[in-house]
């Protein structure tokens, strides 16, 4: 049967369809076995090296403290990145270009370097400078690198959502007298939210993801940094630990897209949405620096 989108399978599609199906489903199989006989040949299977993790004490010193370190680094970079990504992207916008360019100028900036050299950088401005204590700064280093870098692409979801609206939408705004302010505050960032939505949680699991980073090179006790003392006091078994950090950033991850989906239906039943939705790649669709696109659309 056909449809606009596209003509019906033949036999020929068909039969060419299940040989690549029962192909992949070949290889997968394949490759699952290598990994098996490849972990079984070096004795990562043993019962020895997993029973720690089904007690409560591998938990409560190491896996627990690591994940609470996560979270809460996580969660402040969020906190502080969306509401500095939403000035700087809506200050992109601007028909003013002493506020359109410099924001321009620090997005792109921001976004063009590595967050793993924001944090190194983070870390050496607050030993040189600052009196916060040493167990601290690692924290502080980790929560800037990802502010920095998180906000200048949340900048960019956020301009990139609002020029994926009609146009017709801030023109007949302004058509009835509200000033440019008006028409972002209340016709374009409410609409934009659910078409901006998919992106920013998309960002938010980088977010998540980024803080091993911190763990892995400035000694921040994350998750990660709790895999080599837990492996060596447990008998060096680092693939068991991975593996169960690893599981418990796929929880977590997955835990923020389910809301994110639950959020965003709930949004578009709750009003009329313009169908738009921004794609998590396509965030930075439009231009450098932002001097062409700001002009219609209003902003500050």
């Amino acid at each position: 049967m056909s449809s606009v989108l596209y003509d019906a399978q033949g036999p020929r599609a068909k039969r060419r369809n299940v040989v690549f199906t029962v192909g992949f489903l070949i290889a997968l199989a394949a490759v699952l076995w290598w990994v098996f006989s490849a972990l079984e040949d070096k004795q990562q299977l043993e019962w020895a090296k997993w029973e720690p993790f089904f007690h409560t004490e591998a938990w409560s010193t190491y896996i627990w403290p690591g994940l609470q370190n996560t979270l809460k680094a996580a969660a402040l970079a969020m906190v502080i990145a969306l509401p500095l990504g939403a000035v700087l992207g809506i200050s992109r916008l601007s028909d003013h270009v002493w506020v359109r360019v410099p924001a321009g100028i620090i997005v792109e900036f921001f976004r063009a370097i590595p967050v793993l050299v924001l944090m190194i950088f983070g870390l050496a401005l607050y030993s040189e400078y600052t009196n916060i204590s040493t167990e601290d700064r690692p924290l502080y280093a980790v929560v800037t690198g990802l502010v920095l870098y998180n906000a200048a692409v949340l900048a960019e979801i956020v301009r990139a959502g609002i020029l994926a609206l009609p146009k017709g939408q801030s023109e007949a705004a302004m058509a009835i007298g509200l000033r440019k302010g008006q028409v972002m505050r209340t016709i374009l960032l409410p609409q934009a939210v659910t078409a901006m939505l998919p992106a920013i949680v998309s960002q938010t699991v980088v977010i998540v993801k980024d803080t091993a980073l911190g763990g892995g090179v400035l000694t921040f006790s994350d998750l990660i940094a709790a895999v080599s003392p837990m492996s060596s006091y447990y008998g060096a078994n680092i693939i068991a630990s991975f593996t169960v950090v690893g599981l418990i950033f796929i929880a977590i991850n997955f835990a923020l897209t389910t809301f994110a989906s639950w959020l965003e239906r709930r949004l578009r039943r709750g009003k009329k949405s313009t169908g738009a939705v921004l794609d998590p790649n396509d965030a930075s669709i439009s231009g450098t620096m932002g001097t062409g696109a700001g002009g219609g659309v209003g902003g500050i």
